[in-house]
């Protein structure tokens, strides 16, 4: 689907093209493919005299692969999250070509930040004055969605801290670690996001297109934001580590805390199978047999046995 977005003077106007007739006026500030078909891609190549990159292409790791120059425009592909509200959120690549003329977007998802743009281009209708103001002002939303996500991450984290140093006994560690594995995933996927668009910000910092002061400025604490995106990022991957050893160590002092009371109870009952083997024993000579005291001379014993290790046990601290 090619979605174009042209200044009014007033406002953006947005219209579905049909990729076989794409006429592009002055006005069109924005080009936005979604799920771009072959035709598609063709029409806009031919219209603006520009390459457009494949999935595939978006999906290489390379940094020239990310970011470079062609034919005068530049290209700036970034991973966006998606499905930001959901415990492992997900990310895909976008890719954003700066021209001469209009800002191009290639997409294979639908990021949340999309959707939120075209609700601040409704309320602010005077963003809409060029293509560079649009393309800081959606990297503004990309920032600003990223920095909810990370958001929920951590009052998720803070929420299995609280849980795992509340000092129950019947803490469900399997589930917590669980939950932190989650939040490790999140975790990391924020971190890919914010990565690129550093990579973005630093590249397109030297680009001609963002020539005015205002949009320098801009773009100076768009970039301060994700640095401080990606500090606080990775305290939290310090927090989801630190519960992860934390909630291991306690579940090995909870597994020793079991073999203690088995190894405490197996040395508390060995004098009393002791002293039970000994007179379970058949032989002939055994006086202690015929005494009109000895069962429960054997049965105090046995106690006595029992009880003896126990208090010692207690008095050096091992219980």
């Amino acid at each position: 689907m090619i979605r174009t977005y042209r200044s009014t003077g007033v406002a953006c106007e947005a219209v579905t093209l049909d990729s076989g007739r794409l006429e592009l006026g002055p006005d069109v500030l924005w080009i936005d493919l979604l799920n771009p078909t072959r035709e598609e891609d063709a029409a806009v190549e031919a219209a603006l005299g520009l390459s457009v990159p494949t999935r595939e292409e978006m999906k290489e790791l390379e940094a020239s692969s990310r970011v470079y120059r062609e034919n005068g425009a530049t290209y700036l592909t970034a991973d966006i999250i998606i499905h930001g509200d959901e415990e492992i959120p997900g990310v895909e690549p976008v890719t954003f070509v700066l021209t001469s003329g209009p800002m191009v977007t290639i997409r294979y998802a639908e990021p949340r930040p999309f959707a939120l743009m075209l609700e601040k281009l409704e309320r602010e209708p005077g963003l809409c004055g060029s293509s560079a103001a649009l393309f800081l002002n959606l990297m503004e939303v990309v920032v600003d969605r990223a920095s909810d996500i990370l958001s929920k991450t951590v009052v998720r984290v803070e929420g299995i801290a609280n849980h795992v140093f509340s000092g129950g006994k019947t803490v469900g560690f399997e589930k917590l670690i669980t939950k932190l594995g989650r939040a490790q995933i999140a975790n990391a996927r924020i971190e890919q996001s914010l990565a690129g668009l550093t990579r973005v910000f630093s590249f397109v910092a030297i680009d001609e297109r963002i020539d005015s002061g205002e949009a320098r400025a801009h773009l100076r604490s768009l970039s301060r934001d994700v640095e401080s995106l990606t500090a606080h990022n990775q305290s939290v991957a310090a927090s989801i580590n630190f519960q992860l050893s934390a909630a291991l160590g306690l579940i090995n002092i909870e597994q020793s805390s079991i073999i203690k009371i088995f190894s405490v109870a197996a040395v508390a009952f060995l004098p009393p199978t002791l002293i039970a083997s000994i007179y379970g024993m058949n032989f002939d000579h055994m006086p202690e047999l015929h005494w009109m005291g000895g069962y429960p001379l054997a049965v105090a014993a046995m106690v006595v046995s029992a009880i003896l290790p126990l208090l010692w046990f207690k008095k050096k601290g091992w219980l």
